[in-house]
């Protein structure tokens, strides 16, 4: 679940929105008045969604989205004849009056996308470095010599390991290296 930060300058509207949003199943982990108080719980969340005034009592909706992470989206609720047309990246509007199925709906919409772009990270491929690639090639080639296999072989042997044991490529074969060698020492 997307955790979701309310920042408007009177507290009884943030406790309406809140309110809002608990009742439709939405995590609401912070209630703020300024942007200082959002930015310090940004730091404390991976990712999220600041639902916020144009206005906040120190800081106005442009300086709080350049100051966020690029990891945070923002929903601005702003009356329409205050709204500009904005030119940010991770920014969407709402204008008032709103009906709750708006803010229910732009909310899903945008809790949806964060989701998307977490599975996504999660999903891509993290580069090895020189150290780890070194690592994995002497596991093989110390596999390959001592089975009598192949070096194709010997790759899906650590990579059966590794997924069977919930470790990474490199870390399982450091373990079989460790393995060998103090078999060989014996």
């Amino acid at each position: 679940m997307v955790p979701v930060i309310a920042a408007f300058p009177r507290m009884e509207i943030g406790k309406k929105i809140k309110n809002i949003l608990v009742k439709n199943g939405f995590s609401v982990s912070a209630l703020c008045t300024a942007g200082a108080q959002v930015l310090q719980h940004a730091e404390l969340l991976e990712e999220g969604l600041v639902i916020c005034a144009c206005r906040l009592s120190d800081m106005m909706y442009q300086q709080l989205r350049d100051y966020l992470p690029d990891s945070f989206e923002m929903l601005v609720i702003a009356s329409p004849d205050f709204w500009e047309e904005p030119d940010m990246e991770h920014l969407m509007c709402l204008t008032m009056p709103f009906k709750v199925h708006e803010l229910v709906s732009a909310v899903e919409q945008i809790s949806c996308s964060i989701e998307k772009r977490k599975q996504k990270r999660k999903f891509r491929r993290r580069e090895r470095s020189e150290e780890e690639k070194r690592i994995i090639q002497d596991a093989k080639e110390l596999l390959m010599e001592r089975k009598q296999i192949t070096e194709e072989e010997a790759h899906r042997y650590i990579q059966k390991i590794s997924m069977d044991s919930g470790t990474g490529l490199s870390e399982t074969a450091e373990m079989i290296l460790q393995m060998m060698q103090n078999s060989k020492e014996e």
